[in-house]
């Protein structure tokens, strides 16, 4: 399919602009890059009943923090339902600042709260700390739901590309540990470690996720290649003797049509259903990576949070 004429004017706006791409900064630098640009193409925030930060602790004795984001009072007499939010960025660059908006909109028009997690993130901190502080996060929001006003028999976990990575690893972690989750929604996530589909090479240019910037993100984040075959890193390609994902949580799966992650993307869903696993999953046509915060700028965008929503209501019975 053709690109959205509006995703094609980004592009045309990116190529035009001709900032350094993010493989070419310091993490730093592309950090700052990208929370500049952030909010750009993205909707409106919504207003809050309220907005709350807490700190994490994790395993191994650092604090991370988590902003919940309440869309009405909380009410122990009937506790809501909660998603558990991880930003996208290759475990590399963003924040809960730069998902603030997105976060926002779920929480709104889903009718829950969300609790959105500021993971450590690499170079400082390589592969599998930020799996861990997801997981951490996980354990620390169920155990802390009553007195935050959370129904822990009605959460859900999501994220966007490697947010949705750590939520697709944390979705297996959480059966291994019995801890029941509704509902994993992942949009547009990361799933392989070997870049090696057809989307992969027909898109590794123009379409704002360069297949030269992915590699670079994999660089910040592993501490050698080797890492590349474990499946905490990569859900996709987990071999025989590693766990498998029959009974884990089912997905709601976002793909952009010239997203180079498309193909992985399909073939997860595939591979969740050859488990067993409940799976919706959604071709975007005409998208981008990233188009899930393009809304203030793509009227189609309206649409993919609707979707998401939906789903959200659906399992978590909002």
């Amino acid at each position: 399919m053709p690109l959205n004429l509006k995703i094609a004017q980004i592009l045309d706006m990116v190529a035009r602009a001709n900032r350094p791409p993010y493989h070419t900064l310091t993490a730093q630098q592309a950090r700052a890059a990208y929370a500049m640009s952030a909010q750009i193409l993205d909707i409106a925030p919504v207003p809050m009943f309220d907005v709350e930060d807490f700190d994490v602790p994790t395993r191994d004795a650092a604090t991370i923090r988590a902003r919940l984001f309440f869309p009405f009072e909380p009410s122990w007499a009937q506790p809501a339902p909660v998603l558990m939010y991880f930003h996208g960025g290759g475990f590399t660059v963003g924040s809960i600042a730069t998902h603030d908006a997105l976060c926002r909109k779920l929480a709104c028009d889903a009718g829950c709260v969300v609790a959105s997690v500021d993971y450590r993130l690499a170079p400082e901190h390589k592969f599998p700390i930020a799996v861990n502080d997801a997981f951490d996060a996980l354990q620390w929001l169920h155990g802390k739901a009553e007195t935050l006003g959370i129904d822990p028999a009605r959460m859900a976990i999501g994220g966007d590309s490697a947010g949705g990575t750590l939520a697709a690893v944390c979705a297996v972690l959480a059966r291994d540990a019995g801890l029941a989750l509704r509902l994993q929604l992942l949009i547009y996530p990361g799933v392989s470690a070997r870049q090696q589909t057809g989307s992969h090479a027909r898109l590794a240019e123009g379409f704002l996720l360069s297949g030269e910037t992915i590699q670079w993100f994999f660089a910040q984040y592993l501490n050698d290649d080797s890492d590349r075959d474990d499946w905490r890193f990569a859900p996709l390609d987990a071999a025989r003797g590693q766990p498998d994902f029959a009974g884990v949580a089912p997905a709601w799966i976002a793909a952009a049509d010239h997203d180079p992650l498309f193909d992985e993307d399909i073939a997860y869903a595939e591979k969740l259903e050859a488990a067993g696993v409940p799976v919706t999953l959604k071709r975007y046509e005409g998208m981008i990576h990233e188009f899930f915060k393009m809304g203030g700028f793509v009227p189609e965008v309206a649409g993919a949070h609707a979707d998401a929503v939906r789903a959200l209501r659906l399992a978590l019975d909002a």
